[in-house]
């Protein structure tokens, strides 16, 4: 799919788009790559990226999505990257689906995307997502984005931007522990002066080789392999990336490995069998563990 296959209509305060294959609203945005969209009673999606906040609705079998709160300027700068719509879904579920556990998997979220995310924004949410649930993960987030975010009003409510690491550099530990994170806030307050005093450039660290890549983005306070992976797939299109949390590990181990492997052996399983599409791979898994709470006793 491409941007000339996508038939753009402008609606009252948004677009409707028409011709999009690959995309189902629930599976992208609980999929466990974003924290910041929430489900509507309509079963639309509002969420907040690159400082706007707009709201989604898809129709997958008719291949329709509508963005609320958006112009066609907007979706050509950001949102058709954002949702990663220049992509071949497709081919990469033909591909993957040779894997008979992948087969199933795809099928029960065929309508994922992995968003193009900023990765200030990932670097920091995935710190804060250490040992930690995806409610209360979204909770500190938006907490730390309504300290020192920018207010964004739609449909009567406001909404938050995600700080700058420049709109965080006066808050003190102290303050930043009023967003709920725990453990995980003395790391978001070293986040924010290694890159305030250029220690860590994430624009250098997206243009390495991701093993380069993963070892810088390790060298901050609370970035372990999970969370620097993360950060590699969700904001650096590192595709070839494997983040194993609790449910990949449980999944993956359950269809194809022991209980109890190494997160080492893990990670050369995930590169030997799904090599450059391992990030696909891992949200198709993902979803489909976390959904049917597979491997969890």
């Amino acid at each position: 799919m491409t941007q000339k296959d996508i038939i753009v209509n402008k609606i009252k305060n948004g677009l409707i788009l028409e011709n999009i294959s690959d995309f189902n609203a629930k599976h992208i945005f609980e999929c466990g790559q974003c924290f910041r969209w929430i489900k509507e009673d309509d079963d639309s999606y509002t969420g907040v990226a690159y400082n706007r906040v707009i709201n989604v609705r898809s129709d997958y079998e008719n291949k329709k999505v509508i963005i609320s709160n958006t112009d066609i300027e907007d979706f050509n700068n950001i949102w058709f990257d954002y949702f990663d719509l220049d992509r071949d879904y497709g081919s990469i579920k033909k591909k993957l689906s040779l894997d008979p556990t992948l087969k199933k998997a795809i099928k029960y979220g065929e309508g994922i995307r992995i968003l193009k995310q900023q990765p200030w924004e990932i670097l920091i949410s995935f710190i804060i997502s250490a040992n930690n649930r995806i409610p209360m993960i979204s909770k500190s987030v938006n907490l730390l984005s309504e300290l020192y975010g920018q207010a964004i009003f739609y449909n009567g409510k406001k909404y938050y931007s995600f700080p700058t690491a420049k709109q965080l550099c006066k808050a003190e530990l102290k303050d930043i522990e009023r967003c709920r994170a725990g453990f995980r806030c003395k790391y978001i307050n070293k986040a924010v002066n290694m890159l305030n005093d250029g220690e860590i450039n994430l624009k250098d660290i997206r243009n390495m080789e991701i093993d380069e890549a993963r070892a810088e983005l390790m060298k901050i306070p609370g970035v372990g392999i999970k969370v620097a992976d993360c950060i590699l797939l969700f904001s650096m299109q590192k595709y070839d990336a494997y983040p194993v949390d609790v449910w990949v590990k449980r999944v993956t181990e359950y269809f194809y490995l022991e209980c109890d492997t190494k997160l080492s052996d893990i990670h050369d399983f995930a590169q030997k069998r799904f090599g450059n599409l391992a990030g696909f791979a891992q949200e198709y898994l993902f979803y489909y563990a976390r959904e049917l709470k597979i491997g969890k006793s």
